[in-house]
C-alpha cells in the first residue's frame, strides 16, 4: 500500500496534465496557437521548477527560532538551493523558447538528482520518503520528456 495520502498523489499527477496537454498542442495546434502553447509550457515549467526549489525552504522553516541544527545542509545549503531553481527558471523565460524548454528540462533533472539525497533530511519515515521519490521520478521524467519534445517540435517547425 502506498503510504502517501491520496490527495497528495492526485494533486501531483494532476500537475503533469499541463505538461502533456501543452506539449501536444505545440505539435498539433495551428499557428499561432502552437507558439502560444510553447510559451505557456515554458511558463508552467518555470512555475513547477520554482515550486520544487521552494520545497527546501518550506521543509526548513520549522527550524527558524530554534537552535540551529549542526548539519550544514540544513544550516545553509538548503536555503541557497531553494532559490537557485527559481533563478534558473526566470532566465529560461527570457531566452529563445526551445532553449528555455531545454534549460527547464535540465533543471528538473538536476533538481530530482539532488533532491533524492536531500529528502533524507526532510522525511522521518523512509517508506514515505521512498514513495515520494518514486512519484517525483515519474513526474519529473514525464515533464522532462514533454519539455524536450516541445523544443524539438519547435526547432523542426522552423526548419
Amino acid at each position: 500500500m502506498n503510504p502517501l495520502p491520496p490527495l497528495l498523489r492526485n494533486l501531483a499527477y494532476a500537475g503533469i496534465i499541463p505538461f502533456i496537454s501543452l506539449a501536444l498542442m505545440v505539435q498539433l495546434a495551428p499557428t499561432p496557437v502552437n507558439y502560444l502553447s510553447a510559451e505557456s509550457l515554458a511558463g508552467y515549467g518555470a512555475v513547477i521548477t520554482s515550486f520544487l526549489g521552494a520545497i527546501h525552504w518550506g521543509a526548513n522553516l520549522h527550524t527558524l527560532g530554534k537552535t540551529p541544527p549542526s548539519d550544514r545542509w540544513e544550516n545553509r545549503n538548503a536555503w541557497i538551493w531553494g532559490v537557485i531553481p527559481a533563478l534558473v527558471a526566470w532566465v529560461a523565460l527570457h531566452v529563445y523558447i526551445p532553449v528555455g524548454l531545454v534549460i527547464l528540462a535540465s533543471m528538473l533533472l538536476i533538481q530530482r538528482n539532488i533532491d533524492v539525497d536531500t529528502y533524507a533530511y526532510y522525511f522521518s519515515n523512509d517508506a514515505v520518503r521512498l514513495a515520494f521519490i518514486q512519484i517525483r521520478k515519474r513526474l519529473t521524467y514525464t515533464a522532462v520528456a514533454c519539455l524536450l519534445w516541445a523544443a524539438v517540435v519547435i526547432i523542426f517547425m522552423q526548419a
